[in-house]
């Protein structure tokens, strides 16, 4: 696909990188990806099954990854002080991060869109639920959690011997790999020779090494959304895998909890990742969702206009 470019995009103002797949007639589905990842990472074939099943997939570069805005004249962030409480090192919060996206609705024309988040993305777009409920025809919380620091921890074991990502490409692009491979599905292949080409791009689209970090003491700085989440009257999915190291599989059955009526779908093998083979399993989950909540919409609708004749 074509990759295009808006700008001033939401309060902030913002430039949104964005690449659309599948018939701009069918339902619309805005796809946010997490912590620093860049909307590639939302792969291609993935978008495809999306749209082979009737949905029109917009993937975006969220702020501060790839081609879209970065903000590196902020504060420098402090993740282990915001994770000791002192926040004052956030550039900007979730709440900011949910404007770029519905400012990118509103920019590209949209009223509403189906929101499917993963991630740090997954708390994006609750975000946008909680805050802008008219703007969110439904939710697909993937691999995330309610902000609650009591579920939905990361196993840092995993991680820790990783060290550093170095700041040159070839450096980088290894170290990518081993990270993704050390919080991937163990009920599935990993694509290492997949995984360097992304991080090679992603590399070559925007390396911003701070941008996960802002992202993250942001998501540090808004707090528990549980009470929140607790308000929505919306269509909603969880996402999770069972053997997810980076976002413990606690964080979405909380998060299935707390949001009334929603689905909960927990997948044995799945870790934090997006393995090809469940591609066609994830992809269909979401659009019974999206059928649901439209088929709800027009039946709304429908008992709307019959009460008005």
């Amino acid at each position: 696909m074509n990759e295009e470019t808006v700008r001033d995009v939401g309060p902030a103002g913002i430039t949104v990188a964005y690449e659309r797949f599948g018939d701009p007639l069918a339902p619309l589905v805005l796809l946010i990806m997490g912590g620093g990842a860049q909307m590639i990472n939302w792969p291609e074939g993935f978008c495809a099954e999306l749209a082979e099943r009737g949905l029109y997939v917009i993937r975006f570069d969220s702020r501060d990854t790839g081609r879209s805005s970065h903000f590196t004249d902020g504060p420098v962030p402090d993740l282990g002080a915001a994770l000791a409480g002192d926040l004052s090192s956030a550039a900007y919060t979730l709440s900011d991060m949910a404007a770029d996206t519905v400012g990118l609705l509103d920019a590209l024309g949209f009223r509403t869109a189906h929101l499917v988040g993963a991630s740090l993305g997954g708390m994006v777009a609750q975000t946008v639920a909680i805050e802008r409920p008219d703007r969110v025809r439904s939710l697909t919380s993937m691999m995330s959690t309610t902000g609650d620091r009591a579920v939905g921890q990361p196993d840092l074991a995993r991680i820790a011997g990783l060290g550093r990502p170095p700041d040159e490409r070839a450096g980088f692009v290894d170290w990518q790999v081993r990270a993704l491979e050390a919080v991937s599905s163990p009920g599935f292949a990993f694509d290492d020779a997949a995984a360097a080409q992304r991080a090679g791009l992603a590399y070559d689209r925007g390396h911003d090494p701070l941008g996960i970090v802002r992202q993250s003491v942001a998501a540090l700085a808004s707090g528990d959304r549980t009470a929140r989440l607790r308000s929505l009257r919306l269509p909603a999915l969880v996402l999770h895998g069972v053997a997810d190291v980076m976002c413990d599989v606690s964080g979405g059955r909380a998060t299935a909890a707390a949001i009334p009526g929603a689905e909960l779908v927990l997948i044995e093998g799945m870790g934090h990742g997006l393995p090809r083979e469940l591609w066609p399993r994830l992809a269909g989950h979401i659009a019974g969702l999206v059928r649901r909540a439209e088929q709800g919409a027009g039946e709304r609708s429908n008992l709307m206009s019959g009460l008005g004749g």
